[in-house]
């Protein structure tokens, strides 16, 4: 008997990392399923005002096209008070919990009027599974990471253990709890070579704050769920991905890459009239002679280390398009556009380097990173930024800054071979990438590592391949879909 028409239902977590890869997975499975609808409920964090611009922008973008993806903005609630979290991941994780009853709520009018066949939540939203129990909707995991930290994230409450009997809890000056430069090498069955404390994330790090906690919590109840669908492709990680199809843990779907292809520019408060002039200078360069460097929507760094990036940059004499932000006021606050660029850089250096590079703020990446003058990318190792960049057969140095991003770096570089380093585990408080240091890693990624340019654009075509009509990733979701089919129909489920 022929299944009727479905819903899927997503909540995310309310930064740009997440959410947009979540919408576009949305997309993604509604084209691939003509019976399935999609309804994404929003959380709204005041303060985020990049996030807040880009969630109102989904609705009119919805009215012009012919999209089977609804939004439905959860109502605003009170936010936790300062005294109740110690970092922005302690306080999103309040707010998600807190937005439960609104879910609840929410879907069950959807039960109302439709059928639901199963909630999405991801990495962090993972409390929402309540929800998903108390109303009996099977429950899954859009990961918008790789499979590498997938595994490292499932491996947590096991690695806690060790943690706890490695290391002393001790406070220090840095508040790192985990020496970063520990000899101790973890091992995790996602990564094939041993991992050195330093690439782990800043929260897992700082085992006595709220963010490790958080960590933690989302990390145990990943194997709640029915299936992991994951953004990558098994061409890529092909290890981290098979050490994950063990008994004992859901079903995992790398059904990626799952790429906004559109960009920041449908909805992006800086106006196209400068990104249209960055287009043009681009127009005018050399094909593969431009470094391009941008560290994500949560990326900045301090007046300190941009002039070494300015000075590095000069004296390497590479064309270059640098997207610099002010680092954020509050920590809740996201980087923000700085009022005198001059300001923050060596004397002189926009004059001395009008003809050769431009300095500006937020850009559009993909646009950006999908033209011929664009020879290498410097970038802080985010997810969605690595698949970007593989898809448009871009190399990238590693400066990763936040989150997961110094493993990522670790596995496109030591394991993977896709990367130029410039830095492996640089964070908030590192010490700075000296000028001399950056001017390296550009010879490297302009001039040099040619094994790397070749296996980049080797990654390039298997990326395109993966999503056509018996790719890898094709094949993934539509072995999703055909699970959702069989538990909407009560039929037996075989993996």
């Amino acid at each position: 008997m022929a299944m009727d028409k479905y819903e899927a239902v997503f909540i995310s977590t309310p930064s740009i990392g997440n959410l947009v890869p979540t919408v576009e997975f949305a997309h993604h499975l509604t084209r691939h399923d003509p019976r399935c609808s999609a309804t994404l409920l929003i959380i709204t964090v005041p303060e985020r005002t990049i996030v807040n611009l880009y969630t109102q922008s989904l609705a009119t973008a919805i009215s012009h096209s012919h999209s089977h993806v609804n939004f439905i903005h959860l109502p605003t609630i009170q936010p936790p008070t300062p005294d109740q979290y110690q970092s922005s991941l302690g306080y999103t994780s309040l707010l998600i919990d807190k937005h439960k009853p609104h879910a609840k709520h929410a879907i069950s009018t959807l039960i109302s009027t439709t059928s639901v066949a199963a909630l999405f939540v991801d990495m962090f939203t993972t409390s929402m599974i309540d929800v998903a129990q108390d109303l009996g909707i099977p429950c899954y995991l859009f990961f918008a990471s790789p499979a590498s930290f997938l595994g490292f994230m499932l491996h947590l409450p096991a690695l806690d253990t060790q943690l706890a009997v490695d290391f002393v809890d001790s406070d220090s000056h840095s508040g790192f709890i985990v020496p970063k430069d520990s000899a101790v090498e973890l091992i995790v069955p996602t990564f094939s070579k041993p991992l050195p404390p330093s690439m782990l994330p800043s929260h897992v790090l700082k085992r006595n704050k709220d963010g490790y906690f958080c960590f933690l919590e989302n990390a145990r109840r990943y194997t709640e769920t029915i299936g992991i669908v994951v953004n990558t492709f098994l061409e890529l990680e092909p290890h981290a991905i098979e050490s994950l199809s063990i008994s004992g843990l859901p079903p995992v779907y790398p059904v990626g890459p799952i790429l906004d292809h559109a960009g920041a520019s449908r909805w992006h408060p800086d106006g196209a009239q400068q990104q249209d002039s960055i287009m043009e200078w681009l127009d005018q360069q050399p094909p593969s002679s431009v470094v391009f460097l941008c560290f994500g929507s949560m990326g900045s760094l301090e007046g300190p280390q941009l002039r070494e990036i300015a000075i590095g940059l000069e004296r390497s004499g590479y064309r270059f398009l640098w997207s610099i932000r002010e680092p954020p006021k509050g920590k809740l606050d996201l980087p923000g556009e700085y009022t005198n660029v001059e300001a923050a850089l060596p004397a002189g250096f926009l004059d001395r380097t009008a003809g050769s590079g431009i300095v500006c703020g937020w850009v559009q990446q993909v646009r950006v990173l999908s033209h011929q003058a664009i020879g290498g990318f410097v970038s802080h190792y985010g997810w969605n930024s690595i698949l970007e960049s593989v898809w448009h057969g871009v190399p990238i140095a590693t400066w990763p800054v936040y989150a997961e991003q110094q493993m990522n770096a670790f596995e496109l570089v030591k394991e993977l071979g896709l990367g130029v380093e410039i830095r492996l585990d640089y964070r908030e408080d590192s010490d700075l990438v000296v000028a001399e240091e950056l001017e390296r890693g550009l010879r490297r990624l302009m001039d040099g590592e040619d094994e790397v340019k070749a296996k980049v654009r080797e990654m390039e075509a298997k990326s395109r391949m993966a999503l056509m009509e018996n790719g890898s990733s094709y094949k993934s979701l539509t072995s999703l879909i055909q699970e959702i089919s069989c538990r909407i129909q009560g039929s037996e489920v075989k993996y």
